[in-house]
């Protein structure tokens, strides 16, 4: 079977746009949450996001005068994935660009554009709606975008499972590269939807914080979390089959080896400890990786009430006693919850935290909660040499995705 490995990656987040400004921050227990500036938030609960404020599509290729195509989840992906091309050395040309495909996620797409054009229509008229506007806004246009900019001619998909999507991407691009579909992917995820309907559309359901200190709203496994915030961004990981990686001289930063997919056929919302734990399973079998030889779980810990209890009781299940001797650890403290983008960013923080030997901390950990035991790796990093790691994403659905990768060794 084709080994595949990682060979570059792409960083998006309200922390910095680019990889070691923002796996720096991560590292540092640093938070990216701020007081929402991009609209009026006075007939709101929620006050706070992980809004991205230093990125400009201009600086990666994007036209000034396509922009009105381009919805802001794509422009990260574009950005995020033109980093991680850079990153891997990776070339893209006619010899190859039909072995080179993309998937990349979105769990919402173009929202912001179908607000804005909703109203134009409502204000002026049905004959004000943009030309643009659907494909501008649909979801695939992540990946579509991505492979127009890159020249990647070939297997390119999007995949809508909410959370789950940007892992669920990373995942079946491994699977696609160890079926001989592709040599390379260009694989993970991207969102840009912090607008005034998204967010108050969760904010109704009670799914967000209404801590209006950002600087402790996104809580990960804390008693007194009280929901998550919402963030923005994209996280890019360049896959590549392991012979192609060698041939080229590429830099490893580590080795995929797992996945698991299942879903919990139960609650629209509400996730459930044995579809995780399944998911879990199935990835560390696909792996052949025993149950102690996992070092670190970046777990998907959301700061809801639900899904921290829920995952941390399916970690427990699936590892036993190991499940006290592992790092767990929930970088959505510092990156905020980027919904579909937010198992591509984990993805890169994996591959990353294997590479540097680094256990990324989970922010803004104070208050314990009984029923989340385990060591969630409280606000400092720990230097720790990562031989496993695995990364979780649980979406709305019950849809759950695992990965798993390894220290690279010839």
């Amino acid at each position: 079977m084709r080994r595949v490995v990682v060979t570059g990656l792409g960083l998006i987040t309200a922390l910095g746009t680019g990889l070691e400004k923002s796996w720096t921050a991560i590292k540092e227990g640093k938070t990216g949450v701020k007081t929402i500036e991009s609209f009026d938030t006075s007939d709101s609960s929620v006050k706070c996001a992980a809004e991205i404020r230093d990125f400009s599509p201009l600086d990666f290729g994007i036209e000034k005068k396509e922009l009105k195509k381009i919805a802001r989840n794509t422009q990260f992906a574009i950005g995020a994935a033109k980093m991680a091309l850079e990153d891997s050395g990776l070339v893209i040309d006619e010899k190859n660009a039909e072995k080179v495909g993309v998937i990349v996620s979105s769990g919402i797409g173009g929202i912001e554009v179908f607000e804005k054009q909703y109203e134009a229509m409502l204000n002026k008229g049905v004959r004000r709606i943009s030309p643009f506007t659907i494909p501008a806004m649909i979801a695939n246009m992540a990946a579509g975008n991505v492979a127009i900019y890159t020249g990647a001619k070939g297997p390119n998909k999007s995949i809508v499972t909410a959370c789950a999507a940007g892992t669920h991407s990373i995942g079946d691009a491994f699977e696609t590269i160890k079926l001989g579909k592709a040599d390379c992917m260009i694989a993970g995820g991207a969102e840009g939807c912090i607008t005034k309907f998204a967010l108050n559309s969760f904010a109704n359901m009670k799914a967000l914080s209404t801590n209006p200190d950002p600087n402790t709203a996104s809580r990960p496994f804390t008693l007194d979390r009280d929901g998550f915030v919402m963030g923005e961004g994209s996280g890019i990981l360049i896959l590549e089959e392991l012979e192609s990686a060698k041939k080229r001289g590429a830099k490893i930063y580590a080795e995929m080896v797992g996945y698991g997919e299942t879903c919990d056929a139960h609650h629209i919302t509400a996730p459930v400890v044995e579809g995780a734990a399944r998911a879990f399973r199935m990835a560390l079998n696909e792996a052949n990786i025993k149950l102690e030889e996992v070092d670190y779980i970046n777990a998907h810990g959301t700061s809801t009430g639900l899904n921290d209890k829920n995952e941390s009781a399916a970690i427990k299940e699936v590892f036993g006693e190991h499940a006290y001797e592992l790092n767990v650890s929930s970088t959505k403290g510092a990156t905020g919850h980027v919904l579909g983008g937010a198992g591509g960013i984990e993805g890169v923080i994996l591959a990353k935290s294997i590479e540097e030997g680094i256990i990324p901390p989970t922010a803004n950990y104070e208050n314990a909660d009984p029923e989340c035991d385990l060591n969630y790796t409280p606000n400092k990093a720990e230097k720790k040499e990562i031989n496993v790691g695995m990364s979780s994403s649980l979406g709305f659905g019950g849809h759950n995705a695992v990965i798993v990768m390894k220290k690279y060794k010839d």
